[in-house]
């Protein structure tokens, strides 16, 4: 198995920085971390919980194109819209990390 690239690398960091239960375990998430890592470059902490959803949007449509949460952020009940909240997080601690080891 070849050495992972930068961007499984901070996909396996930004999946680090979340409890368990929070990483869907019935579908394939390697493709939602990789988008959250591209998010990570793209936005550093800037990243937002818009951002987030728009990845999952994205990586849900080939599970479920049906799925009741692929709707602009901006029209997800608030409670389902703040589930992003702990993603938004990861990301950006991972990329405070890694700004920080940069600086160095």
């Amino acid at each position: 198995m070849s050495e992972a690239n930068y961007l499984q690398q901070l996909a396996r960091l930004i999946r680090k920085e979340l409890p368990s239960q929070s990483v869907p375990t019935d579908f394939d998430t390697e493709p939602l971390f990789l988008a959250y890592a591209v998010l990570l470059k793209a936005r550093g902490t800037e990243v937002t919980p818009q951002d987030v959803h728009n990845a999952w949007v994205a990586w849900m449509l080939t599970f479920n194109p049906e799925h009741e949460a692929l709707v602009p952020y901006e029209d997800l009940p608030a409670d389902v819209a703040r589930q992003d909240d702990k993603y938004v997080e990861a990301i950006r601690r991972v990329a405070s990390t890694e700004a920080a080891n940069q600086e160095r």
